[in-house]
Protein backbone atom coordinates (compact mmCIF):
# COMPACT_ATOMS: atom_id res chain seq x y z
CA UNK A 1 0.00 0.00 0.00
CA UNK A 2 0.85 3.71 -1.13
CA UNK A 3 1.49 6.35 1.67
CA UNK A 4 -1.84 7.36 2.59
CA UNK A 5 -2.88 11.04 1.91
CA UNK A 6 -6.02 12.90 2.60
CA UNK A 7 -5.99 15.28 -0.15
CA UNK A 8 -8.39 18.74 -0.01
CA UNK A 9 -9.44 20.51 -2.94
CA UNK A 10 -10.71 24.06 -2.71
CA UNK A 11 -11.48 24.66 -6.18
CA UNK A 12 -12.19 28.09 -7.22
CA UNK A 13 -13.60 29.09 -3.45
CA UNK A 14 -12.01 30.56 -0.38
CA UNK A 15 -10.75 34.50 0.57
CA UNK A 16 -8.03 35.10 3.09
CA UNK A 17 -10.79 34.84 5.59
CA UNK A 18 -10.83 31.29 5.14
CA UNK A 19 -7.70 30.97 5.80
CA UNK A 20 -8.43 30.38 9.35
CA UNK A 21 -10.31 26.99 8.24
CA UNK A 22 -6.86 25.87 7.33
CA UNK A 23 -5.28 26.78 10.56
CA UNK A 24 -8.26 25.08 12.55
CA UNK A 25 -6.96 22.02 10.96
CA UNK A 26 -3.89 22.38 11.85
CA UNK A 27 -4.69 22.40 15.39
CA UNK A 28 -7.08 19.76 15.34
CA UNK A 29 -3.98 17.56 13.95
CA UNK A 30 -0.45 18.75 14.71
CA UNK A 31 1.10 14.81 14.87
CA UNK A 32 -1.23 13.24 11.79
CA UNK A 33 -0.86 9.95 11.45
CA UNK A 34 -1.06 10.45 7.24
CA UNK A 35 0.29 13.09 5.26
CA UNK A 36 -2.69 16.02 4.80
CA UNK A 37 -3.21 18.06 1.86
CA UNK A 38 -4.96 21.69 1.04
CA UNK A 39 -4.71 22.47 -2.14
CA UNK A 40 -6.53 26.28 -2.04
CA UNK A 41 -7.39 29.01 -5.37
CA UNK A 42 -3.74 30.42 -7.11
CA UNK A 43 -4.88 33.19 -4.75
CA UNK A 44 -4.24 31.74 -1.13
CA UNK A 45 -1.07 29.49 -2.05
CA UNK A 46 1.51 31.61 -0.80
CA UNK A 47 -0.38 33.20 2.43
CA UNK A 48 -1.48 29.64 3.14
CA UNK A 49 1.67 28.06 2.77
CA UNK A 50 3.07 30.97 5.38
CA UNK A 51 0.21 30.11 7.65
CA UNK A 52 1.13 26.39 7.60
CA UNK A 53 4.50 26.71 7.77
CA UNK A 54 5.36 25.34 11.21
CA UNK A 55 2.39 22.76 10.94
CA UNK A 56 2.29 19.38 9.33
CA UNK A 57 -0.04 19.88 6.34
CA UNK A 58 1.07 20.95 3.08
CA UNK A 59 0.09 22.89 0.58
CA UNK A 60 -0.81 22.60 -3.32
CA UNK A 61 -2.01 24.40 -6.73
CA UNK A 62 -4.53 23.52 -8.70
CA UNK A 63 -3.13 23.57 -12.04
CA UNK A 64 -0.23 24.82 -13.63
CA UNK A 65 1.04 25.32 -16.86
CA UNK A 66 3.52 23.24 -19.17
CA UNK A 67 6.29 25.68 -19.42
CA UNK A 68 8.55 27.66 -16.73
CA UNK A 69 7.58 31.23 -18.30
CA UNK A 70 6.80 33.08 -20.97
CA UNK A 71 3.67 35.03 -22.99
CA UNK A 72 0.86 32.82 -21.12
CA UNK A 73 -1.29 35.81 -19.67
CA UNK A 74 -3.16 34.63 -16.54
CA UNK A 75 -1.56 31.16 -16.54
CA UNK A 76 0.59 30.10 -13.39
CA UNK A 77 4.10 27.88 -13.84
CA UNK A 78 4.82 24.85 -11.84
CA UNK A 79 8.22 27.17 -10.59
CA UNK A 80 5.88 29.76 -9.62
CA UNK A 81 4.13 27.61 -7.30
CA UNK A 82 7.02 26.27 -5.69
CA UNK A 83 8.26 29.71 -5.13
CA UNK A 84 4.96 30.64 -3.91
CA UNK A 85 5.14 27.63 -1.10
CA UNK A 86 3.30 24.75 -2.66
CA UNK A 87 4.52 21.32 -2.26
CA UNK A 88 1.87 19.78 -5.04
CA UNK A 89 -0.09 20.50 -7.74
CA UNK A 90 -3.53 18.87 -9.24
CA UNK A 91 -3.06 17.93 -12.62
CA UNK A 92 -5.73 16.76 -15.29
CA UNK A 93 -8.89 16.93 -13.00
CA UNK A 94 -11.75 16.46 -14.99
CA UNK A 95 -13.17 20.21 -14.58
CA UNK A 96 -10.04 20.62 -16.07
CA UNK A 97 -10.04 18.37 -18.85
CA UNK A 98 -13.72 19.38 -19.70
CA UNK A 99 -13.72 23.27 -19.24
CA UNK A 100 -10.39 23.65 -20.26
CA UNK A 101 -10.10 20.83 -23.18
CA UNK A 102 -6.82 19.55 -21.63
CA UNK A 103 -5.56 16.54 -23.41
CA UNK A 104 -3.90 13.49 -21.85
CA UNK A 105 -1.09 15.09 -23.61
CA UNK A 106 -1.04 17.74 -22.07
CA UNK A 107 -1.48 16.60 -18.87
CA UNK A 108 1.64 14.75 -19.00
CA UNK A 109 3.29 17.95 -19.66
CA UNK A 110 2.07 19.65 -17.26
CA UNK A 111 3.29 16.49 -15.07
CA UNK A 112 6.45 16.74 -16.23
CA UNK A 113 6.72 20.69 -15.62
CA UNK A 114 5.57 19.93 -12.31
CA UNK A 115 8.26 16.74 -11.63
CA UNK A 116 11.07 19.19 -12.76
CA UNK A 117 9.77 22.14 -10.67
CA UNK A 118 9.91 19.44 -7.43
CA UNK A 119 6.37 19.28 -7.05
CA UNK A 120 4.32 16.14 -6.32
CA UNK A 121 1.93 15.31 -9.11
CA UNK A 122 -1.46 14.35 -8.05
CA UNK A 123 -2.81 13.35 -11.70
CA UNK A 124 -6.71 12.49 -12.08
CA UNK A 125 -8.28 10.31 -13.99
CA UNK A 126 -11.84 9.05 -14.29
CA UNK A 127 -14.66 7.87 -16.59
CA UNK A 128 -18.23 9.83 -17.66
CA UNK A 129 -21.43 8.23 -16.91
CA UNK A 130 -21.69 7.28 -21.04
CA UNK A 131 -18.65 5.67 -20.66
CA UNK A 132 -19.33 3.83 -17.18
CA UNK A 133 -22.41 2.58 -18.78
CA UNK A 134 -20.92 1.60 -21.81
CA UNK A 135 -18.39 -0.69 -20.32
CA UNK A 136 -15.55 1.28 -21.16
CA UNK A 137 -14.56 2.21 -17.59
CA UNK A 138 -10.97 0.36 -17.47
CA UNK A 139 -10.25 0.92 -21.38
CA UNK A 140 -10.26 4.93 -20.57
CA UNK A 141 -8.90 4.62 -17.63
CA UNK A 142 -5.70 2.69 -18.74
CA UNK A 143 -5.81 5.08 -21.54
CA UNK A 144 -5.17 8.28 -19.27
CA UNK A 145 -2.54 6.85 -17.25
CA UNK A 146 -0.87 5.95 -20.34
CA UNK A 147 -1.29 9.07 -22.34
CA UNK A 148 -1.28 11.16 -18.94
CA UNK A 149 2.22 9.99 -17.13
CA UNK A 150 5.35 10.54 -18.52
CA UNK A 151 8.39 7.27 -18.45
CA UNK A 152 10.36 9.02 -16.54
CA UNK A 153 8.52 9.85 -13.08
CA UNK A 154 9.66 10.01 -9.39
CA UNK A 155 6.68 7.09 -8.42
CA UNK A 156 7.87 8.35 -4.89
CA UNK A 157 6.79 11.72 -5.41
CA UNK A 158 3.62 10.45 -7.65
CA UNK A 159 0.15 10.64 -6.55
CA UNK A 160 -2.57 8.67 -8.50
CA UNK A 161 -6.11 10.10 -7.93
CA UNK A 162 -9.51 8.09 -9.42
CA UNK A 163 -12.28 10.55 -9.87
CA UNK A 164 -15.30 9.21 -11.81
CA UNK A 165 -16.28 12.19 -13.64
CA UNK A 166 -20.47 11.64 -12.97
CA UNK A 167 -20.17 11.18 -8.62
CA UNK A 168 -17.60 14.19 -8.52
CA UNK A 169 -20.37 16.80 -6.54
CA UNK A 170 -23.60 15.16 -7.15
CA UNK A 171 -23.44 13.23 -4.24
CA UNK A 172 -23.67 9.84 -6.27
CA UNK A 173 -20.75 7.31 -5.83
CA UNK A 174 -19.99 3.73 -7.45
CA UNK A 175 -20.39 1.05 -5.23
CA UNK A 176 -17.65 -0.24 -3.37
CA UNK A 177 -16.96 -2.89 -5.85
CA UNK A 178 -16.97 -0.79 -8.38
CA UNK A 179 -14.16 1.60 -6.63
CA UNK A 180 -11.91 -2.04 -5.85
CA UNK A 181 -12.43 -2.60 -9.38
CA UNK A 182 -10.88 0.65 -10.57
CA UNK A 183 -8.51 0.68 -8.16
CA UNK A 184 -6.64 -2.63 -8.19
CA UNK A 185 -6.36 -2.12 -12.31
CA UNK A 186 -5.02 1.30 -11.85
CA UNK A 187 -2.48 -0.67 -9.20
CA UNK A 188 -1.50 -2.97 -11.97
CA UNK A 189 -1.73 -0.80 -14.91
CA UNK A 190 0.95 1.44 -13.03
CA UNK A 191 3.10 -1.85 -12.10
CA UNK A 192 2.93 -3.36 -14.98
CA UNK A 193 4.41 -0.07 -16.69
CA UNK A 194 7.17 1.04 -13.55
CA UNK A 195 7.40 -1.77 -11.45
CA UNK A 196 7.22 -3.33 -8.68
CA UNK A 197 7.85 0.38 -6.62
CA UNK A 198 4.47 1.52 -8.19
CA UNK A 199 2.84 -0.14 -5.10
CA UNK A 200 4.23 2.61 -3.19
CA UNK A 201 2.19 5.58 -5.12
CA UNK A 202 -0.72 6.55 -3.46
CA UNK A 203 -3.98 6.01 -5.12
CA UNK A 204 -6.47 8.60 -3.91
CA UNK A 205 -10.24 8.42 -4.22
CA UNK A 206 -12.43 11.26 -5.25
CA UNK A 207 -16.02 11.96 -5.30
CA UNK A 208 -18.37 12.86 -2.74
CA UNK A 209 -16.30 11.45 -0.39
CA UNK A 210 -17.73 12.90 3.49
CA UNK A 211 -17.37 11.90 6.50
CA UNK A 212 -20.07 9.34 6.71
CA UNK A 213 -18.87 7.28 3.94
CA UNK A 214 -15.04 7.78 4.43
CA UNK A 215 -14.79 4.80 6.06
CA UNK A 216 -16.03 2.15 4.30
CA UNK A 217 -14.23 3.80 1.02
CA UNK A 218 -10.50 3.39 3.11
CA UNK A 219 -11.25 -0.03 3.75
CA UNK A 220 -11.79 -0.57 0.17
CA UNK A 221 -8.64 -2.32 -2.01
CA UNK A 222 -6.08 -0.58 -3.11
CA UNK A 223 -7.99 2.98 -2.03
CA UNK A 224 -4.54 5.08 0.14
CA UNK A 225 -6.59 7.76 0.83
CA UNK A 226 -8.90 10.87 -0.80
CA UNK A 227 -9.08 13.87 -2.91
CA UNK A 228 -11.75 15.94 -1.62
CA UNK A 229 -13.77 18.62 -2.68
CA UNK A 230 -16.92 20.66 -1.03
CA UNK A 231 -15.98 18.54 2.09
CA UNK A 232 -12.35 20.05 2.71
CA UNK A 233 -13.21 24.38 2.77
CA UNK A 234 -14.47 23.37 6.59
CA UNK A 235 -12.12 22.27 8.96
CA UNK A 236 -14.67 19.93 10.95
CA UNK A 237 -15.89 18.48 7.91
CA UNK A 238 -12.46 17.45 6.62
CA UNK A 239 -11.40 16.30 10.05
CA UNK A 240 -13.60 13.59 10.15
CA UNK A 241 -12.43 12.31 7.02
CA UNK A 242 -8.98 12.49 7.86
CA UNK A 243 -9.69 10.40 11.09
CA UNK A 244 -11.43 8.08 9.25
CA UNK A 245 -7.81 7.22 6.91
CA UNK A 246 -5.88 7.64 10.15
CA UNK A 247 -8.23 4.53 11.35
CA UNK A 248 -8.19 2.72 8.16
Amino acid sequence: MGRKLAAGNWKMNGLNASLKEAQALAEMFPAPKVDILLCPPATLVASMAAALAHTKIDVGGQDCHMKTSGAHTGDISAEMLADAGADYVILGHSERRADHGETDAVVCEKTMAAVMAGLKPVVCVGETLAQREAGETLEIIRHQLSASLPDAVDLSKLVVAYEPVWAIGTGKIPTLEQIAEVHDDIRATLTARYGDTANDVPLLYGGSVKPGNAAEIFATSNVDGALVGGASLKAADFAGIITALEAA
